[in-house]
């Protein structure tokens, strides 16, 4: 019941946000701020349908979401249209939700076990740091070891800032590949890459051995950071009784 209840609550945030709101409320809010009508309305909107999803007796979940609501949009109005005050919108509505979830159905003994098998899980951990590594030291390692080539591209701070998030998700995607054991997969990644990176017109040699290099060192330190995750995961699981 209680996942069916959260993803209920998700899905009366997903319809009010983006499939029930008419841009010219959204532009009337951005200039009118607190106090467009428009506001109110999409908040209303949005604690009806969560109330009408998860049930009459849940108003108090209703009312503070038509709160929240109406408090975050209104500040999101004044902020400038970029991505990161869309994200920092879209994370205050989700924690909001999971907020109510967990006041809703909290369980101090359940939790409290979550939490010390976690603790205790060695596959957690080791996935943790396999996930850690992969996103931030090396990015650093691929960063010293493609330098050279670097150096001598023009905007290369640009094309680094770029290509750092890039790096992370692909890196972390193979990751789990190789932890499905879905290596065809990773042989389709990498060729989409190389059609979309390698066939550039006029492309300058420098830059192309950059990209390919670092190509290479991300994909290959994520491949063997996912057998290494395998080896040991299984070696855990072969050392316990």
């Amino acid at each position: 019941m209680e996942i069916t209840w959260l993803a209920k609550l998700l899905l009366s945030h997903l319809l009010a946000d983006f499939v029930l709101q008419p841009g010219k409320w959204v532009k009337d809010r951005q200039e009118r701020h607190f106090s467009s009508g428009y506001l109110y309305l999409h908040a209303f909107i949005a604690a009806a349908l969560a109330w009408v999803f998860t049930g009459v007796v849940y108003w108090p979940v209703a009312l503070s979401i038509f709160i929240t609501h109406t408090l975050i949009d209104g500040w999101k109005s004044y902020r400038r249209d970029e991505v990161r005050y869309f994200l920092i919108d879209q994370a205050l509505h989700l924690f909001v939700i999971f907020a109510c979830w967990a006041v809703t159905f909290f369980n101090y003994r359940e939790v409290r076990q979550l939490v010390l098998q976690a603790d205790t899980d060695p596959d957690i951990w080791i996935m943790t740091t396999a996930v850690v590594f992969l996103a931030w030291p090396s990015g650093f390692l691929i960063g010293q070891l493609t330098k050279k080539w670097r150096r001598n591209l023009d905007n290369s701070e640009a094309l680094e800032s770029a290509g750092k998030w890039i790096g992370i998700i692909e890196r972390i995607l193979i990751l789990l590949l190789v932890l499905q054991g879905e290596y065809e997969a990773i042989g389709l990644l990498i060729a989409a890459k190389s059609i979309l990176r390698f066939n550039e017109q006029n492309r300058p040699e420098q830059k192309t051995e950059y990209l390919l290099i670092g190509t290479l060192i991300s994909m290959g330190l994520a491949v063997i950071t996912g057998l290494i995750v395998l080896r040991l995961t299984a070696a855990v699981s072969a050392a316990l009784p």
